[in-house]
């Protein structure tokens, strides 16, 4: 109420002073005026004053002033009853409507027209997420005056998705949405972007430069890309010419149709998880909440069901997580560990709902009603959607670029080019993989992989895929694993696990390391593991507790994944095991080589 009251306030003596000025204004002549318009530029200086004329003809003169004053004034009463008597929001869940407001670039015409001036850009990025800016760092490695243009999407510069997820959740600091820093596992703070705004340049600095650079146009959409003429078109129809050109589009989140096709009432209080805004989405509406439900058991849903329910212990806030899976991970991880993990985030505050699906929505006062396939009723103030992505190709079609019809995404060989000048990286690109056949991989240490090859390829490396991507996923500072190559619950399985200490936890490798992006740190590992041949044996002890583990995956007895369980530091130990493609008669005596037990 104070805030419409200071509104209210604010509003009558902008109008009188506006009033005020334009009365003396109208008094002058020409040349007064104009040194009052050169001389009264700070408005504050101006007293919202009105002295009313004694006389007749003052009087007269003063009647529309006082009928403006007046109706300004009732315009704001009326506007304060409105704001206070108006029909009370749906919810606390309710997703603002200022959330939803597109970003605009206000210099995307002066940019366009200094492009267009220029020609050609030598590196035009389309995408700018992890895989273009780390395509952008191998450019500049390999052609250090280099000038790179990204395009992207979004608001924000570009940035790490997985701490969205992850530790984001963990920080204690209310205003983590608007720093958009958060704590390590280690305890020490890190920024979510790559680099700080001052890092980049603008359009016009970028082609001024003789040294080269990088600029961002963000909020900027590509709507086709003209392989032959070598242009990209832009939603407004604009074109820019490149030299080189990536297309790192990456994935954006899948919804289900019963959300999909719900009421408008219902769909306010649903988040379809990915972005920066959404978590700036999620987390406000979090914090005034009861209840939220997390639909999907995969990496996204158990990772936010974990930290909701952490925010849980000191708010009070409810998570219930549901999936048609008969435990978390259940596509991931077979199904004794799938079960296991699922206890695990009970223990933590999660309510699990496995094997069920969701028959209908609605809107049922403040909250939403979901019906489960099981017949029951869950209420919730919010919902979360997380049930996986697709590749973002919207412009292949337009471009004449091929889709690959079995793993989806745009078909690229294995130096990730599509055609002539034009390569793909991240979640978009399905690529050949000279071990393991044709692929797609949506996790962040991919998208650093590939675009890392493909900035090395446009520079002219001509390199394969050959290094094989990880990815990690923590269920809190506690629980942690990484995994390489074709994981899937699907494929026979062989695990070997063993009893865990203090120093088998995610936390603990980041306080060794001081990086929570573990698939940074793994690269520093490849001259720190002892080789295959050199690895003496020792024997296994068998655990149901499945505090640390190595989990195998096979196909036609060959080992295509492993998933490292609360082990870490040994990812390329598994890397070479995959790229030797051999057949093992015991995987227990493989299990070794990545040390489970301690040396007596």
């Amino acid at each position: 109420m104070l805030g419409h009251q200071k509104f209210i306030k604010r509003s009558i003596e902008t109008f009188v002073t506006s009033v005020y000025c334009y009365r003396s204004y109208s008094t002058f002549n020409r040349t007064q005026r104009s040194r009052y318009l050169l001389h009264s530029t700070n408005t504050a200086k101006l007293r919202p004053v009105v002295r009313f004329q004694s006389n007749k003809t003052g009087q007269k003169k003063n009647i529309p002033l006082i009928i403006g004053i007046a109706g300004t004034g009732g315009a704001a009463v009326y506007a304060y009853f409105v704001f206070n008597k108006r029909p009370p929001s749906s919810g606390l869940s309710e997703v603002d409507d200022d959330d939803d407001k597109p970003f605009v670039y206000e210099n995307l015409k002066e940019d366009l027209e200094l492009l267009n001036n220029f020609g050609p850009i030598p590196y035009l990025l389309i995408g700018a997420g992890s895989a273009s800016f780390t395509a952008f760092r191998a450019i500049r490695t390999k052609d250090p005056t280099a000038k790179v243009l990204m395009i992207g999407e979004e608001a924000f510069l570009p940035y790490m998705r997985p701490p969205l997820s992850k530790e984001m959740w963990f920080d204690n600091k209310s205003d983590v949405a608007q720093t958009l820093t958060f704590t390590q596992w280690n305890g020490k703070d890190r920024s979510l972007f790559y680099e700080s705004p001052d890092y980049y340049f603008s359009v016009k600095e970028l082609l001024e430069n003789k040294n080269g650079g990088v600029s961002v146009m963000r909020g900027t959409k590509v709507v086709k890309v003209d392989p032959v003429s070598q242009k990209v078109y832009l939603q407004n129809g604009e074109a820019i010419s490149y030299e080189k050109c990536l297309v790192a589009t990456g994935s954006k989140p899948k919804n289900l149709s019963v959300f999909e096709n719900c009421d408008d009432a219902v769909k306010k209080h649903v988040t379809v998880f990915r972005t920066i805004q959404d978590f700036q989405k999620l987390d406000k509406i979090s914090r005034r909440i009861k209840s939220v439900v997390i639909v999907g058991g995969g990496f996204l849903g158990s990772e936010l069901a974990c930290g909701l329910a952490k925010r849980g212990k000191s708010t009070g806030l409810k998570v219930v997580q549901l999936f048609p899976e008969s435990g978390n991970m259940g596509k991931i991880f077979p199904e004794y560990l799938s079960k296991w993990t699922s206890k695990k985030l009970q223990s933590e505050g999660v309510q699990i709902i496995p094997e069920v699906t969701i028959k209908s929505v609605s809107n049922e006062g403040t909250k939403v009603r979901l019906h489960l396939s099981n017949n029951e009723i869950i209420m919730a103030d919010h919902v979360v959607v997380a049930v996986g992505a697709d590749p973002n190709t919207q412009i292949a079609k337009d471009s004449g670029l091929e889709i690959d019809e079995n793993h989806g995404g745009f078909l690229v060989n294995a130096e990730m080019e599509a055609r002539k000048n034009l390569w793909i990286a991240g979640d978009a690109a399905c690529f050949y993989d000279i071990k393991l056949g044709r692929r797609r991989v949506e996790h962040h240490d991919h998208a650093v992989v590939s675009g890392r090859l493909a900035g090395e390829n446009m520079t002219g490396a001509g390199r394969p895929y050959l290094h094989q991507s990880m990815f990690w996923s923590d269920l809190g500072p506690e629980i942690g694993y990484e995994a390489i190559g074709i994981v899937d619950s699907s494929l026979p399985t062989v695990g070997v696990f063993a009893k865990a200490t203090e120093a088998d936890t995610p936390k603990s490798v980041v306080d060794s390391t001081g990086e929570s992006i573990r698939s940074e740190t793994e690269q520093q590992l490849v001259d720190k593991n002892k080789s295959l041949e050199n690895e003496v044996p020792r024997a296994p002890e068998s655990n149901d507790n499945y505090g640390k583990g190595v989990i195998f995956y096979l196909r036609e007895n060959t080992i295509v994944g492993i998933i490292l369980w609360n082990v870490f530091s040994k990812m390329p130990i598994a890397r070479k095991i995959i790229s030797e493609s051999k057949t093992y008669d015991d995987l227990t005596e493989v299990a070794k080589l990545f040390e489970l037990h301690s040396v007596e």
